[in-house]
């Protein structure tokens, strides 16, 4: 934690506001990977960003879709985006950063995860969806195949069970795909298995983010 404060009560009410949803948010990642939960739910009133030094993919598939979900005071709200999917990818360096604004008595506090760095394995997944609503990348894909129904899209993993998406709408799919210098925002991320090499975790005050 960059900026410490002192004193017993402040650190036990800035628990209660962060470690419930640290706490959701992995058992959330637990139940997707036993195969107990839909790919499917409402998202939260946070957009978060990822980076990566390289994002190597086989089995891509990308269409659009409807996120529903809700602001930070509990409004309903949609967000448009365009979902990356893929059978297996592999990412090195990974960085995902997500900030929680008014914290009481912080301000903004910010999440910071990496994986899969200098010393480490590559981040692995399988069967991946990354629901985009900006990305920059350097993009090389092989035999890819542009405007595609997307219920025809056989390459990736298919349209994620429960999405709000036109079948008959456009998509895109390739057999790989290889994005170097990865920077992205993101509404959420769901995937069979997600194995997390050398991860770490840190809070601090103030916007700290992957880019």
């Amino acid at each position: 934690m960059e900026s410490q404060v002192r004193g017993g009560t402040r650190w036990k009410r800035f628990a209660v506001v962060m470690v419930p949803s640290v706490a959701a948010t992995a058992c959330i990642g637990v139940a997707l990977a036993q195969g107990a939960l839909a790919a499917s739910f409402s998202v939260s009133g946070q957009s978060f960003k990822v980076s990566a030094d390289q994002l190597v993919g086989t089995g891509f598939e990308q269409y659009g879709a409807i996120d529903n979900g809700y602001t930070l005071d509990g409004q309903k709200t949609a967000h448009p985006v365009a979902v990356s999917a893929f059978k297996h990818a592999e990412i090195t360096n990974l960085c995902q950063s997500v900030v929680t604004p008014n914290v009481p008595f912080f301000g903004n506090v910010s999440l910071i995860l990496r994986a899969g760095g200098a010393g480490h394995d590559k981040v692995q997944a399988d069967n991946i969806y990354i629901d985009v609503a900006d990305l920059n990348a350097d993009a090389t894909f092989n035999n890819i195949d542009i405007g595609v129904a997307a219920k025809d899209a056989g390459k990736g993993p298919g349209i994620k069970s429960g999405e709000q998406t036109n079948p008959y709408g456009f998509a895109q799919q390739a057999d790989s795909a290889t994005l170097d210098n990865v920077k992205q925002t993101a509404w959420a991320t769901t995937a069979g298995t997600f194995k997390l090499s050398g991860l770490h975790m840190s809070l601090s005050t103030g916007v700290k983010e992957c880019y």
